[in-house]
């Protein structure tokens, strides 16, 4: 398996980044704030950097739609990330495979709701930068979908006052992937083609 396949099958049963304490606060008007931002988040484009717990980075292009569709591209598109019609789909060209699992059993499925239930499942974690908000989301009833941390830069010219810096995502044998976000746009036009793939093709050994 390419470093680029490992990379890209990391981000799928994992979580959001930033150095923050590990105490959590009971209750915060933050996690107002980040439900605000999700719900007035119908699209968003991005590049963005993937990192693996041993260090391996795959870079790509991010495209979101909600209610329930994101595009990962990395590199020049052998190999796609796709969440649509409930499912998230990966997609490698380069070997003609192709995997899917239920979107709400991953924890990109509280980007992507309808109606994320952000104080649910979410709590702030403790962070000593006031410019940033760290959130931990875990479903305690189904621990087995892993853990995401979302980081927020507070700016007053993002939607609810928040813009997404990154998250990571750690699965249910603590293993972690972060991503981190450049050049975040909000709410542009995003074609509903950016969420359509061609089947990959078998390779024949």
């Amino acid at each position: 398996m390419s470093l680029s396949t490992q990379v890209a099958r990391a981000l799928v049963p994992v979580a959001i980044v930033a150095a923050a304490a590990p105490a959590m606060a009971a209750e915060s008007p933050d996690l107002a704030k980040v439900q605000g931002h999700i719900t007035s988040v119908d699209t968003m484009t991005a590049n963005f950097v993937q990192t693996d717990a041993k260090g391996r980075s795959a870079a790509g292009t991010l495209q979101l739609k909600r209610p329930g569709r994101i595009r990962f591209q990395y590199g020049s598109g052998d190999l796609l990330l796709i969440g649509t019609g409930g499912r998230l789909v990966f997609l490698d060209y380069q070997v003609g495979q192709k995997s899917s699992w239920d979107l709400n059993k991953t924890p990109l499925g509280i980007l992507l709701s309808a109606n994320p239930d952000v104080k649910r499942i979410a709590k702030v974690v403790a962070n000593p930068d006031p410019r940033v908000l760290v959130v931990r989301a875990k479903d305690n009833n189904h621990p087995e979908f892993g853990t995401l941390i979302l980081a927020f830069l507070r700016s007053s010219a993002a939607p609810g006052g928040l813009q997404l810096y990154g998250w990571t995502a750690i699965d249910a044998q603590n293993k972690r992937t972060t991503v981190k976000l450049t050049d975040v746009r909000y709410n542009v036009a995003v074609a509903e083609s950016a969420f359509a793939y061609a089947e990959p093709k078998k390779r024949s050994r």
